[in-house]
Parts: C-alpha cells; sequence; structure tokens
C-alpha cells in the first residue's frame, strides 16, 4: 500500500537520481580495500553530518567504521548500514573492454559486488526516510552503519560485541544480487552462514640456535652454513598440511570451503639468511558454528606442526566470527511488498547498447535483449527459497556467508536481494570477472539497481516508523525463534568478545604514498 510518506520516498529517490549517480561513481573509483577504507568512509561521514545526522567516527575501535544517528522525536530507532570495502586484484575500469583503471595495476582493487552501489542504494533509501520523517512529522531515531571490512567478514560482528546494536528495534540489510535465484526478492529462510576469519603468525627468533650447524663457524650468518628453516617454510608447509587434510576436517557434503591470503613472507629476503616472519589469513565458511570450530581447531594442530618443524613460534590472531542468519518472516514480507512498489530495476537503452558493445567485444553477436531477464522481474520470497532449496542437501541450514547475520541475532533484520547487471550469455560461454566488475561501475547499467534498492530500503524505513502493528509482529517473530529475545534459550550471544583487539593494524593490502605519489602496493610499472 502506498502511503503519502512513502510515496515521497520514491519521488525522492527519483528526484535525485542523478545525484546518487554521482556519489556513487566517487566510491566506486575510491575503491579501498578492507580496513583501509579512508577516503571511502571519510566522505560518507561528511555527507551524514551534511545532511544532518550526527556521527560517531571510528566505532568500535576500527578506524573506518561509523555510526549516523538521526532523532526526530520519541519513536523506535530503526537501522540500515553501508559498506564500501573494495577486493585486491580487481582493479577494472567503467569500460567495455578488459582495463585497469587510469593510471592503476590490474592488482589493484575494484568494487566486485559491488558494495559501492550497496552503500550508496543504502544511503540514498535513509536519506528519502529522513526527509519522509521531516515532511511528515514521523518520530523515531534512524541510524546508518558504517561497516568496513565485509570481505573479512569483520565489523558488524564487533560492532555487535561492543554492543552497537542492542538499542535497535529492526534493521534493513540490502545486497546486489550475486547469484540466482535470489534476484529481486528477500531472504526467507536460508540466510547466510557462519564465517571465522584468522590470521596465522610464524616467526623464528632465534634462528642462531638452530640445531648445531653453525658449529663451525661463530659467525650465524655464515653463507656456507645450514641455516633455520624459518618462517616462509612455516607458511608453506602449514598451507600444504590445511590443503592436505582437507577430507579430513569435515565430510565432504553441503556447504563448507575455506581461501586464503598471504599477508607476508619472509620480509622479502632472498639471501642465506632466515625469514623471520609470515602470516597467512584464512577465511572460513560453514553451516555451523562446530563445523567451524573443527575446521579452526585442525588448522592449530597444522600450525604447531609446521611451526615445529621449521623452527618457529606461531600465534593466532582473529579478525571475526560471525553467526548465521536469523530468519523473520514479518520484515521479509514487508520488505519485498516494497520492492513489489518500487519495482525491479530497468535496464534502459544506453544500457543495452553498452551491454551489446561488450559481447561484441568479446567476439559474440549482440543479442538484442542481453541482460537475463530475471534481473527485471520480481520472485516472491516463498518461491524463491523453494528454488533455492532444489540447490541444497536437505539438512542445510545456510547458504554461503556474510557478516549482516549479526544483525539478526539483536533485532528483527530483512536481507534483500535487488538484481545487479548481468548479461545473457550464450549456450557454452561464461563471462570474464571484468564484465560484471565493469557493469558495477558504469553509471547506466547499475544506477538502475541503485534506484530501485534505495526505494525499496527508503520504503521499508518509513513503514517501520509508521507502522506499530507491523514492527510489533517483526519483534514478537523474533522474540519466538530466539526463545524470549536477546537472551533468550535459542539465542546466539556474539561470538567475539566486548573488549576484542580489532586487529586493523596488521599488514592488509593498501594503497601508499611515496615520493612517487598514490600507488597501490604492488608495484606495477616494471612488472607488467
Amino acid at each position: 500500500m502506498t502511503t503519502a510518506a512513502k510515496q515521497s520516498v520514491l519521488d525522492w529517490v527519483s528526484d535525485n537520481a542523478r545525484q546518487l549517480s554521482d556519489w556513487h561513481q566517487i566510491i566506486w573509483h575510491y575503491a579501498e580495500p578492507a580496513f583501509r577504507e579512508y577516503k571511502s568512509s571519510a566522505w560518507y561521514v561528511a555527507k551524514l553530518r551534511e545532511c544532518g545526522f550526527e556521527v560517531e567516527v571510528g566505532s568500535g575501535d576500527m578506524p573506518t567504521a561509523f555510526v549516523a544517528t538521526f532523532k526526530n522525536g520519541d519513536g523506535p530507532t530503526i537501522a540500515t548500514y553501508a559498506e564500501y570495502d573494495a577486493v585486491p586484484g580487481n582493479c577494472q575500469a567503467a569500460s567495455t573492454t578488459k582495463e585497469p583503471r587510469k593510471g592503476l595495476s590490474k592488482y589493484a582493487p575494484g568494487h566486485t559486488d559491488p558494495h559501492s552501489a550497496l552503500g550508496i542504494s543504502a544511503l540514498g533509501g535513509a536519506l528519502a526516510a529522513q526527509q519522509a520523517m521531516l515532511k511528515f512529522g514521523i518520530h523515531g531515531t534512524l541510524k546508518v552503519f558504517g561497516e568496513p571490512a565485509e570481505k573479512l567478514r569483520a565489523s558488524k560482528p564487533i560492532h555487535a560485541a561492543k554492543g552497537y546494536y542492542d538499542t535497535l528495534d529492526a534493521a534493513v540489510s540490502f545486497h546486489p544480487t550475486y547469484m540466482l535465484p535470489l534476484c529481486n526478492t528477500t531472504v526467507w529462510d536460508a540466510h547466510c552462514g557462519v564465517g571465522y576469519n584468522y590470521i596465522y603468525t610464524f616467526t623464528c627468533e632465534d634462528p642462531e640456535n638452530w640445531i648445531a650447524a653453525d658449529k663451525f663457524s661463530p659467525i650465524p650468518q655464515n653463507h656456507l652454513a645450514a641455516r633455520a628453516p624459518g618462517a616462509s617454510d612455516a607458511l608453506v608447509l602449514f598451507y600444504n598440511l590445511n590443503e592436505s587434510l582437507r577430507r579430513s576436517m569435515l565430510p565432504a557434503t553441503g556447504l563448507w570451503s575455506f581461501n586464503e591470503a598471504i599477508l607476508s613472507a619472509g620480509q622479502a629476503t632472498a639471501d642465506n639468511l632466515t625469514p623471520h616472519v609470515s602470516q597467512i589469513n584464512f577465511m572460513l565458511r560453514t553451516d555451523s558454528i562446530e563445523q567451524a570450530d573443527i575446521i579452526s581447531q585442525v588448522m592449530d594442530n597444522n600450525a604447531e606442526a609446521a611451526a615445529k618443524a621449521t623452527f618457529c613460534q606461531w600465534k593466532k590472531t582473529w579478525v571475526s566470527k560471525s553467526r548465521g542468519g536469523l530468519p523473520n518472516h514479518v520484515m521479509a514480507r514487508a520488505t519485498y511488498d516494497n520492492m513489489v512498489l518500487a519495482g525491479p530495476p530497468k535496464w534502459g537503452d544506453k544500457a543495452i547498447g553498452i551491454a551489446r558493445e561488450i559481447q561484441k567485444n568479446l567476439g559474440h553477436e549482440p543479442m538484442d535483449k542481453p541482460f537475463l531477464a530475471v534481473t527485471e522481474e520480481l520472485i516472491d520470497p516463498e518461491d524463491c527459497e523453494r528454488e533455492l532449496r532444489k540447490q541444497m542437501p536437505a539438512w542445510q541450514k545456510y547458504l554461503t556467508s556474510d557478516d549482516y547475520t549479526d544483525y539478526t541475532w539483536h533485532c528483527p533484520t530483512v536481507r534483500l536481494y535487488v538484481a545487479r547487471p548481468m548479461l545473457a550469455a550464450p549456450r557454452g560461454f561464461v563471462y570474464p570477472d571484468w564484465v560484471a566488475n565493469a557493469l558495477g561501475g558504469i553509471a547506466e547499467t547499475i544506477d538502475p539497481m541503485i534506484q530501485s534498492a534505495a526505494k525499496t530500503i527508503g520504503a521499508t524505513l518509513v513503514d517501520l516508523f509508521t507502522q506499530p502493528q507491523l514492527l510489533q509482529a517483526a519483534k514478537d517473530e523474533f522474540t519466538q525463534r530466539t526463545g524470549g529475545g536477546i537472551g533468550g534459550s535459542t539465542w546466539q550471544a556474539p561470538l567475539l568478545p566486548k573488549d576484542f583487539k580489532v586487529p586493523h593494524r596488521y599488514r592488509w593490502p593498501e594503497y601508499i604514498t611515496t615520493v612517487r605519489g598514490e600507488e597501490w602496493t604492488i608495484p606495477w610499472r616494471d612488472d607488467e
């Protein structure tokens, strides 16, 4: 049902389409990776303050996180959030051919999901709802969280552990569609699952005491002596042990996986000197906390073995622990109804022309209708759930992982999926990754998604402020599912401690400024 307040939300988003598009281009081109989103976070903080929000910067002891609050009298507290981290190794220009953004290495970060559009959609919805609150005298508190490092599953478990979600009455979570059938719909039951993220550090503190190899020379650095294996060997052994023992961690059914990134490897000392330090980061996805704990324990055993074999010490640093999501059918249905009102994305003539040009550049005959038809269609959340279940074992509860799930254990939360631009493919052809990344940065192809998502988010926020019966029904369902609400018999507490120390000072990839100017940390002028 369209009310005057909701119509004002739809009108505000339409009237500010050009502005939202321009804002998105700023964040998309910043393309800053996890825990290093300095410019992106500062831009959001400045914009929200300009729009009348009070902003706490560095919330949860995360330098690039924030909490923006707009209060308009007494009423419920409703939240949404922006993400803005990009992914190293995915630098793609807003172009119809494969090429990095101007002046950057192809190994620099780029927005893949794209979180740039996720954040601007949420911001647009929040600002539209704020204007409706002022225009129609709607009372309540609107919060916009700045959530960095989602690719590490970091900020939301940290915010949750430190109490930032404790006063929320409801929350709206949005993500561009990244898999089918989750397209222009809301999640019914199969939310994202458990995510663990941790770093293993290996150090060789006293290589001079490695066995008795140096007894023939009082100089530990003697190039003829057998040196201690050291931290690089420890990392390699550890990695290989984890790969070798995958089938011994969990049965090979359902969804579970881990992926790794090397943060530091021996300090790049290519000499007969013992590498002193190495670090490797693991991201783990499972269907349950119990499964995640098993894999974590096996990795700890492997780290101990690798360290002993290479004369090293090891330590484990937690980055995050996110819970699996808690459904809320009331929120899912209400938000989907607003998406019906807002409408799915529609790709105009310019977008179609760009898509056809990409197909031509890839050596294919351009299609009359180059976008997947489902990207312009709605799917009811219950229908979507049935289709999704056909792809999953009956016992499996969750699908993939994302840290928005930590909101779901503190207040009724919806997960909204709106179609990003996705191309139809000739039979047997799979588009390279750069195509999706480019479409996420070209205004004509990504703006329709931002419009649809912002309208849906804004309308849902207004509903939650203005319909006490809707909010109460969502809260009643939350209470029932948690066995009594926060602290109830089936409620899951945050998995991180309240005093969790955020590892933002680790060797995360980032842009750097030197006498050469600002550049990506991986040199590129001589090695590409």
